[in-house]
């Protein structure tokens, strides 16, 4: 396992941050779909969360440099996974991306293009194989500027910011590290925070991904208890006043330096 990096400037263009963990039976498919799309001046970052079956292999098993591969030495939870992967990556763009989903032809692209105004981007995805959607209602470009009511939409629980389907620019990652260590789960809800407090997030209307819904989706696909959902509610709030207080201060070191 190579040593990784601190954040720091951005020395390539875009940087695919993938955690994977007994993802063998897909994971080849979606690096497919990924290394088709980056040039030579990107890099795809992936973190194995100490895989028991041959994901590592499969990894390997790809002959190509732009892959950068770190093996945790034991089981440290997804959202650990993505924010190693994240601070050891390169790029002036940062993409999420789940280790069995499928990457539409032109995501890449589009996504950095909608980044030249905005400093996080989220798509919306369809189900690999034509399978029904989760019920939350898709992301509208129209409410990309409605701040406060994505917010609310956080906390209630239907606005559709799924990590696969997210990017943002280097520039927030002062903002988005270190992840809260009470954040379990859910990053992709953090980075959405992020970017509605920071009021410059970009919603694509259109699908960007083809999502694999299988009983082994580190998001739940099926309801939960009231207790689990008042918990989650609350890291929710804490959330949203952690990134107020990271904004405040980013402004008041601002404001120090300026003469």
């Amino acid at each position: 396992m190579s040593s990784v990096q601190p954040v720091g400037p951005a020395t390539t263009r875009a940087s695919v941050c993938m955690a994977s963990y007994n993802g063998s039976a897909y994971i080849g498919e979606q690096l497919a779909s990924i290394l088709a799309q980056l040039g030579p001046a990107d890099e795809l970052v992936i973190v194995d969360d100490a895989s028991t079956d041959g994901t590592v292999d499969a990894v390997r098993g790809i002959s190509d440099d732009r892959i950068r591969l770190y093996e945790a030495p034991s089981n440290q939870g997804y959202v650990k996974s993505f924010e190693q992967a994240v601070r050891a990556s390169r790029g002036s763009i940062i993409f999420l991306s789940d280790q069995d989903d499928v990457w539409i032809e032109g995501r890449l692209e589009r996504m950095i293009q909608a980044l030249e105004d905005h400093a996080v981007v989220a798509s919306n995805f369809d189900v690999l194989g034509g399978g029904p959607r989760p019920s939350i209602p898709r992301l509208r470009s129209g409410d990309s500027n409605r701040r406060a009511s994505n917010l609310a939409g956080i906390l209630v629980g239907y606005r559709a910011y799924y990590g696969c389907g997210m990017a943002f620019r280097r520039e927030v990652l002062d903002l988005f590290v270190p992840v809260p260590p009470y954040l379990r789960e859910s990053h992709d809800l953090w980075l959405a925070i992020c970017g509605n407090i920071l009021g410059s997030i970009a919603h694509l209307d259109e699908s960007t991904l083809l999502r694999r819904i299988h009983g082994e989706n580190a998001t739940p696909s099926g309801w939960r208890s009231l207790r689990v959902i008042l918990s989650a509610r609350v890291v929710l709030l804490r959330l949203l006043g952690e990134a107020w207080r990271r904004k405040a201060a980013q402004r008041r070191l601002r404001t120090a330096r300026t003469p």
